[in-house]
């Protein structure tokens, strides 16, 4: 495999975004809602650097299985959420690619009338988004190859890497 992004990178653009959610939502309690599984790093790490009074909560998304490079059905499970009516959420996701998931994601989110919903994620897949939307808050553009690394998989591996890589076809192999 390929190394696209550096730990250190990795960290300062996560500083950076902490900073620049902290300044949004400065004096306003927030709810950070992280999409499982793959935005658990990133969660943990963005969490640990905004100094604001905050609920983390957990929401299910998954459109990949097993050893596909190509997403299937999307499903949504909600059952983890915190109480977020009339709260400020952030949800948090590891990738926009499409845009489908995270559109779903802030439709579902929305009918537990939050006062306001907004999306970080750390990486913009560029040349694939097919919705008429994007992230509030975005950490880097990327292109158009399958990563892993800093909680992103493949076939639930590699997740642990502290750094994005790009999965070539003999790392896919059994």
């Amino acid at each position: 495999m390929k190394r696209l992004i550096d730990e250190q990178r990795i960290h300062e653009t996560v500083d950076r975004l902490a900073k620049q959610v902290a300044a949004e939502y400065e004096g306003r309690p927030l709810t950070i809602l992280g999409v499982l599984t793959g935005s658990i790093v990133l969660l943990s790490d963005l969490i640990r650097r905004i100094d604001l009074p905050l609920r983390v909560g957990l929401i299910q998304a998954s459109s990949y299985r097993g050893r596909t490079t190509t997403a299937g059905e999307l499903t949504i499970i909600d059952d983890l959420l915190p109480d977020i009516a009339e709260r400020d959420v952030l949800l948090v996701d590891d990738i926009f690619d499409t845009g489908h998931t995270m559109q779903a994601l802030l439709q579902a989110v929305a009918k537990h009338e939050p006062r306001s919903v907004h999306s970080l994620v750390l990486l913009w897949k560029e040349g694939r988004q097919t919705v008429e939307m994007s992230p509030d808050y975005f950490g880097f553009r990327i292109p158009d190859e399958f990563v892993v690394g800093y909680g992103l998989d493949y076939d639930d591996d590699y997740r642990h890497l502290p750094y994005i890589a790009v999965l070539e076809p003999n790392d896919m192999e059994t």
